[in-house]
């Protein structure tokens, strides 16, 4: 069953009643971000109750020594881990010499926690009964800052209601931390000096091995009725930890409040030897500002990313909320301002998956940053994969391939391969196809060939040697096939010939001969330092074509579909709805032998190739496919339902491609998978964004010129959202009547809608029925 506890609202989330067995699941769903650092919706107060504890500094890792019982040839050294950084949030709270704890109280009453997506923020509010009778109301808000992204900025409020009351606030720096899933349980920080000056504080800490350089740091400033309030402190350190205590006795129904200034300097950034001072003067520029003014500067950074980003549902509140809270978690892991930087599938909200990067972020994140953002930012994503184009070589050269061939790495913080389940780490190379389909993706949407001559070829020069390499010849079947892989589905390993995989492959050497051709006719400088640089001969070119002409594609005539796998038909083909729902989901239930003798599909695998290469099918082939594979999904990834959701539209089978979209947009809202605890499935929710702008909206890019195919669910009366197309923006607006086209900007242009060629003028709208 899933959970339903969290309010609807169209722009908030928003959770009342304080209940301890949900702490966990909202410190994941309230977490908050800035693309440089983020946190869980951890309590700034002391609870002793279950919690997961965690803030993270993002290019902030751990390399921690892969685990395995059998060690293999080519396994990665670690697996890198974003770490829990050392704690700048913590406020004790001690009410006439006792803590305030909320697992210990005799009563918490009006319990609410608000995460307000509109302007970027989140806030707590309670009554407590402490166990010596003091009564009393709390009120939090903390944020973040966009503007300033190294600051994070907390309001505590505190008042007596039964009586007067010795308060002490002791805010704290904590570098003495431990990450929930370490390996080896190995100490991740190296906390190198604790200092404070006046009523500034900081800790100095450095990660072991890659020797990360921090500084943790805060300051304070208190209130009385909202008067500024002159305080003296005490304080007290030991190796990894300082706090200031602020004490103070507050009557009845007065107010006692600290604002509470922090976050992160990191020498990814800043002279390592200059941490401390860079921090105070950050404090300064903060509390020169003030807690107000940094909220408004907040609230309008905010406004401006939902003016361009904002996707409006009107008639159905938990939709509408469901698409917001994923669009803010998208902009609150990654905003493009740091080319170094990537998009972890959890992103600030959790330990699993070790923040790094993924295939995710090409398949699935590109689309969403290239249409809501200017397109550097998607350029910025393709050329982080391009800074890492040697360690793809080495990691291919690990593996036995050389001259050139590039294998990326399945999960990476640094371009090297740090995933330690061999059917991963080993077979699941497809990831090197949504590499090389991102520059497709990226130069068919924004136009921009350039990437292609500055970087991007010697990109596809390395995959399609890779894939060269990889497939070998059958002689039994006169084709090159390639064997032992996993697919998208990890539900299958080892497995010969997914199609999916050979598909891609062949597609991947296809686009870099195609590619290498138009460099050498229009840049024909790049093309001479290309070939120089990369010993390109136009032998080892027909090498790769014959590969490409002669692929095996596995396919059924019975069945009029590409298989999965060579061996798919050879399962007990027993259909999703002919199991009982005691055995789901699958993946906590079943044995792994029992998963992978079974014909259940996690995610979509054919029908991933579909949705990549719509263009090369016609209609009916895409509706056999769905129609034959979908029955066999569990969609027990994230990534699963998003997919079938945009081909379900493109169907017209609109009920289908709704279940679907609110599968995706509510994942985490409603814990479908029973593991939002854990954290968020950050990358998946652009799948959420792609759901409505690709299915629903229909929008692709055909023959360079824009297209829309719009469709509405019954449950909607209306939605809209805003593409910024090759420096253009347009908004779409359905309903179930018509549909509006508005463009901004100075200059005409042609759309396709329903295959109609039409001409949008600027700053005019164009509706039809």
């Amino acid at each position: 069953m899933n959970q339903d506890y969290i309010k609807a609202d169209p722009w908030s989330i928003i959770e009342e009643g304080f209940d301890a067995r949900r702490v966990k699941s909202s410190e994941s769903l309230f977490s908050i971000g800035n693309g440089a650092m983020g946190q869980r919706a951890n309590f700034e107060e002391q609870y002793s109750g279950p919690t997961f504890q965690g803030s993270y500094i993002a290019g902030v890792y751990y390399p921690d020594k892969t685990r395995v019982g059998w060690w293999k040839n080519g396994y990665p050294e670690y697996f890198a881990k974003v770490i829990n950084a050392p704690n700048w949030i913590g406020i004790d709270v001690n009410i006439n010499g006792e803590a305030l704890d909320l697992n210990n109280c005799k009563m918490v009453s009006d319990f609410k926690r608000e995460l307000n997506m509109k302007e970027g923020w989140l806030s707590r509010s309670f009554t407590a009964t402490l166990q010596n009778d003091i009564q009393v109301k709390v009120e939090t808000k903390r944020f973040l800052s966009l503007d300033l992204d190294e600051v994070g900025a907390i309001a505590y409020n505190i008042t007596p209601l039964n009586s007067d009351a010795t308060i002490a606030f002791i805010p704290y720096l904590d570098s003495g931390i431990t990450n929930e899933d370490s390996n080896w349980d190995d100490k991740f920080w190296d906390t190198t000096n604790v200092s404070h000056k006046n009523d500034q504080a900081f800790i100095e800490a450095k990660t072991m091995k890659t020797n990360f350089h921090t500084c943790t740091f805060m300051s304070s400033q208190l209130f009385l009725n909202k008067k500024p309030l002159s305080s003296s402190h005490k304080t007290q350190t030991d190796a990894t930890r300082i706090n200031f205590r602020y004490e103070h006795t507050v009557k009845e129904n007065e107010t006692y409040a600290i604002h509470k200034f922090g976050g992160y300097v990191v020498d990814r950034n800043h002279d390592k030897n200059k941490l401390v001072a860079i921090a105070q003067n950050i404090i300064e520029k903060s509390k020169n500002k003030g807690y107000e003014q940094l909220l408004e500067d907040q609230k309008k950074a905010w406004d401006a990313i939902w003016n361009m980003s904002d996707i409006s549902i009107e008639g159905d509140v938990k939709a509408q909320q469901g698409i917001r809270f994923n669009i803010f978690q998208l902009n609150q892991t990654y905003l493009g301002r740091d080319a170094k930087l990537n998009i972890g599938p959890k992103g600030f909200t959790g330990e699993k998956y070790g923040g790094s990067t993924y295939w995710d972020t090409e398949a699935y994140c590109i689309p969403f940053y290239m249409a809501t953002k200017d397109q550097k930012v998607a350029r910025t994503l393709l050329e982080y994969r391009y800074h890492h184009l040697e360690k793809a070589i080495e990691n291919a050269a690990k593996l036995g391939f050389s001259n050139g061939a590039a294998l990326y790495p399945m999960v990476t913080m640094n371009g090297e391969e740090c995933h330690n389940e061999w059917e991963i780490t080993f077979e699941e190379i497809h990831r090197n196809g949504a590499i090389a389909y991102a520059i497709f993706n990226y130069q068919r949407f924004t136009g921009d060939y350039s990437y292609v001559p500055e970087k991007g070829l010697e990109v596809l020069i390395g995959i399609a040697r890779f894939w060269q390499q990889r497939a070998s010849f059958s002689t039994e079947k006169n084709q090159y096939v390639i064997l032992g892989v996993t697919g998208p589905n990890e539900y299958e390993n080892n497995v010969n010939n997914n199609w999916y995989t050979n598909y891609i492959a062949q597609w991947c050497i296809n686009f870099a001969m195609e590619s290498i051709a138009i460099v050498k006719r229009d840049f024909s400088k790049d093309y001479e330092r290309i070939i120089k640089k990369t010993a390109l001969t136009q032998t080892e070119i027909s090498s790769w074509k014959s590969v490409a002409d002669h692929m095996y594609l596995p396919y059924s005539e019975k069945h009029e579909v590409y298989l999965q796998q060579d061996g798919f038909l050879d399962k007990n083909l027993i259909t999703v709805s002919e199991l009982d729902k005691s055995q789901r989901p699958i993946n906590q239930k079943w044995s792994w032998d029992r998963i992978l003798r079974s014909p259940y599909i996690k995610q979509a695998d054919t029908l991933q190739g579909f949705y990549f290469f719509e263009d090369h099918f016609d209609e009916g082939t895409l509706e056999r496919h769905f129609d034959f594979y979908e029955p066999f999904t569990v969609h027990e990834s994230s990534l699963s339902p998003c997919v079938h959701s945009i081909q379900a539209a493109k169907l017209n089978r609109m009920e289908q491609a709704y279940t679907f979209y609110l599968r995706t947009s509510r994942l985490d809202l409603d814990d479908y998978n029973h593991e939002v605890h854990e954290g968020l499935h950050i990358t998946s929710m652009a799948g959420t964004w792609m759901s409505i702008v690709e299915g629903f909206g229909g929008m692709r890019v055909r023959n360079n010129t824009l297209s829309f195919t719009p469709r509405i669910p019954e449950q909607w009366s209306a939605y809209s959202f805003k593409i910024n197309f090759r420096n253009q923006i347009i908004k779409v607006t359905v309903n179930q009547k018509e549909t509006a086209f508005e463009l901004e900007g100075s200059e005409k242009l042609d759309i396709l809608v329903n295959n109609k060629m039409l001409t949008l003028e600027p700053n005019k709208s164009l509706s039809f029925s």
